[in-house]
């Protein structure tokens, strides 16, 4: 078995590194250097395999060739170089799959972990097959296909849920208020997850849009959102991209090429290996030139990050928010034997005015990388210029024009964030009907009995810590009672509407009017 699994992870080793070089070099490689390359990998290969031999030989337990070489050797080798190279293995690579992808074949429900090693649905997804057979937020999974859920954890049990369209899985689950378990067979279908939140007006004329990730159909989604919502009638645009993580490089460029004119530089890219390679709108936003205010976090990275740089060296968007999380790594995902696979970094991105969008990740450790710890927002040497004459910065992520940082959550938000809400939202409609009218928002009657309920399971609050979270433990709640009282679609649409930097976004449009006719004016003066 060892040698077998040596002999997977040697194959895709040579291959990974004869299609870079076919893929990236092709012909101008001579033959003497090709020659030396080979050399040299065959010595390092060679190496690999009598330092592997010499482990199972000698070590002084048995030892698992998947852990020296699927989670020892090849992540050991790709934290050598970056971040964000990595390698999948099977279970990750079909994860990452239908990320990308957008859909799988299962039940339609996010699950989530309980501190006593349970696990709860958090959420069904609106129309799926275990919405409609009545599956609730706040369900206890307990068995799945007569199996026990005791001892699995979230991914184990997501695993069971999911398996080929129009077969049957049987959930039992443990119900707040119900006497005895409550059983469902639920027939799987084909899951569609969105990757553009149903976007509406914030307020009249004025549309706000939230994109959670970048997969294969995220143009084509936020192109039927602004046809549904009519977007000639438009006046104005929140885009909200906080805590979007990135996703295909493909659907960022499609989502910038909607806003910006036509042939206008979107992103860039060039590595060692990689030759440069620039990405123009193709399409166009076809005069279309509603103000518009993008909305950004530390959470923000990769493709986000390329959307929100290309809006701003424009001028056509104002940013607001935090500076972005700086991932500006182009990778190419090499499939590997066993269904598993490889994420290389080969080049690095370019916003328009030519900044970089990467974090420096020399000299720290990946933990101190991934926390922002220890850094400055910008690179004082990477100095660029925005089509208006704005002055920007590279090498540090997105910085906003307009700061808006979120407050650091004491406490008391994190144990309510955490499962308190949750919890309570659980007990709540196990005594109250499992539904909510339209427009309601928690009351007074409605706090003072989660107060009451923290207290009676160990969390004492304080009157005026309670007074003083008031609005935040309000919006709080209600996201978690939509979500259970309605679904969690309405639940992102109130948050939303309740936001209080989607408020200040609002206010902040007609600076972003005033930007853009501002560096229009200035291109025109440039080219005369």
């Amino acid at each position: 078995m060892a040698q077998k699994r040596r002999s997977l992870f040697v194959l895709p080793v040579l291959v990974l590194a004869c299609s870079i070089a076919g893929g990236f070099y092709g012909p101008r490689i001579q033959v003497a250097s090709a020659a030396s390359a080979t050399d040299d990998l065959d010595r390092d290969v060679d190496g690999f395999s009598k330092a592997l031999a010499l482990v199972e030989q000698n070590f002084a337990n048995p030892v698992s060739a998947d852990k020296t070489i699927y989670k020892g050797a090849i992540p050991g080798m790709l934290r050598t170089l970056d971040p964000h190279s990595n390698f999948f293995d099977p279970r990750e690579y079909q994860v990452m799959m239908e990320d990308q992808k957008g859909h799988y074949y299962g039940v339609g429900m996010q699950v989530m972990p309980l501190p006593n090693g349970k696990t709860a649905v958090k959420a069904p997804f609106p129309g799926s097959p275990a919405y409609k057979a009545g599956v609730r937020p706040g369900d206890i999974i307990v068995f799945v296909n007569d199996k026990s859920t005791d001892n699995l954890n979230t991914t184990e049990i997501a695993d069971m849920l999911k398996g080929p369209r129009g077969t049957q899985v049987k959930i039992v689950v443990s119900r707040e208020g119900a006497p005895d378990y409550v059983s469902f067979t639920v027939i799987r279908d084909e899951i569609y997850r969105k990757t553009v939140q149903d976007a509406f007006w914030i307020k009249p004329g004025i549309a706000y849009v939230r994109i959670l990730s970048f997969g294969e159909t995220t143009g084509k989604e936020l192109e039927d959102n602004l046809k549904r919502l009519g977007e000639n009638n438009l006046k104005g645009m929140v885009l909200d991209l906080r805590d979007n993580p990135g996703g295909l490089l493909s659907q960022g460029i499609a989502v910038a090429d909607h806003f910006l004119a036509k042939n206008q530089l979107i992103v860039s890219y060039h590595g060692r290996a990689a030759p440069e390679k620039a990405y123009t709108a193709r399409n166009g936003n076809h005069g279309r030139e509603y103000a518009m205010v993008v909305l950004m976090n530390r959470g923000s990275a990769s493709a986000a990050e390329i959307v929100s740089g290309a809006l701003q060296d424009h001028d056509r968007a104002l940013i607001m928010g935090e500076v972005s999380f700086g991932k500006g790594l182009v990778q190419t995902v090499f499939p590997l034997s066993d269904n598993a696979g490889l994420a290389l970094t080969i080049a690095h991105f370019y916003t328009p005015s030519g900044r970089l969008i990467q974090r420096d990740y020399s000299n720290k450790s990946f933990y101190d990388y991934y926390t922002h710890r220890g850094e400055t927002a910008k690179n004082p040497v990477d100095v660029k210029m925005t089509e208006g004459g704005r002055t920007v910065y590279g090498g540090g992520g997105i910085t906003p024009d307009e700061k808006y940082e979120t407050p650091v959550p004491d406490k008391l938000q994190i144990t309510l964030a955490r499962s308190g809400l949750f919890n309570f939202t659980r007990w709540y409609f196990g005594a109250h009907p499992a539904s909510l009218p339209k427009d309601w928002m928690p009351n007074d009657q409605t706090l003072s009995e989660l107060k009451t309920y923290l207290e009676k399971n160990g969390t004492t609050v304080s009157d005026a810590e309670f007074a003083k979270h008031h609005d935040w433990i309000r919006r709080y709640l209600a996201k978690e009672m939509y979500t259970a009282g309605f679904n969690v679609d309405e639940s992102d649409r109130m948050f939303s509407q309740t936001d209080p930097e989607v408020e200040k976004a609002v206010e902040a449009l007609p600076k972003s009017a005033t930007l853009l006719e501002s560096a229009k004016k200035i291109v025109v003066q440039r080219m005369k």
